[in-house]
């Protein structure tokens, strides 16, 4: 039977990390995309060491620039890889008062979290709906549930994440074709430090989950087609909690337990 191949964003670090060993411990071909060219070759030569049958392929890009998106899908063109499973990992966030965040800085989360991850679904999902085949999943949060004071703006692009993933799963599924938006907590990665959310009254509370753990969470969820998946109990407990509370008080206590 032919390998299946998984492209990954954000695959240098943390959970994409995970996500690559994961899907070569299970013989799965790799496309890893990040712009740390020497962790990618780092992970590239641990994982050719354990699993000697599989290809990986890596593709150094700033998925923040406007052209990425098809700067990846067009040298996959040209190699002739076809792309089976599709995750969109890669994201960064901000805390902070939105009005003393650096305007680059939130573009640079939106054209990340938002705009690179939606053209490459719009570039990958035509050809998986034409072979009735193949999965996408996009890392959501449990922030996208619910406004967010002091990371204003990373918790929206993580609500559109969600949102756009239920529709096109809804749009993709009678081909056969799955889009899972897969909702982590905290997560013990480089992304806490990266965004500032030590500094948060909630980090300071909670202790991240393994990125191992979550990312294995997420790899079931997508291949049991799961069309949102919420990854552990409290942080199920917390989105459920914010739908039965009303509206006027959701952004208020989102407010206070992030300080």
């Amino acid at each position: 039977m032919k390998s299946k191949t998984a492209l990954i964003t954000g695959a240098s670090k943390g959970i994409g990390k995970e996500f690559a060993r994961i899907h070569a411990s299970k013989g799965d071909n790799l496309v890893l995309v990040a712009r740390s060219g020497d962790q990618l070759i780092l992970l590239k030569n641990e994982l050719e060491a354990h699993y000697d049958n599989i290809q990986i392929e890596l593709l150094i890009k700033d998925l923040t620039k406007p052209e990425s998106g098809k700067e990846v899908f067009d040298e996959l063109k040209e190699k002739n890889i076809q792309i089976d499973y599709l995750i969109n990992n890669a994201g960064i966030g901000e805390f902070g008062l939105f009005v003393d965040s650096p305007w680059s800085r939130l573009e640079e989360m939106i054209d990340l979290n938002m705009k690179t991850l939606t053209h490459l679904c719009h570039l990958f999902l035509p050809e998986m709906m034409e072979r009735k085949t193949g999965k996408i999943m996009n890392i959501s949060s449990i922030a996208a549930f619910q406004p967010g004071p002091m990371m204003a703006v990373y918790f929206a692009t993580k609500s559109y994440v969600l949102h756009l993933s239920e529709a096109l799963n809804n749009e993709a599924k009678k081909s056969g074709v799955t889009v899972t938006a897969f909702c982590p907590g905290p997560t013990d990665t480089h992304f806490i430090k990266d965004s500032k959310m030590e500094k948060s009254n909630f980090m300071k509370k909670t202790k991240p989950a393994s990125s191992h753990v979550v990312a294995l969470a997420g790899y079931k969820a997508m291949m049991k087609s799961e069309a949102v998946s919420i990854y552990g109990l409290i942080n199920k407990i917390i989105v459920f909690s914010v739908r039965l509370t009303p509206r006027k008080w959701v952004v208020t206590l989102s407010r206070k337990v992030q300080g």
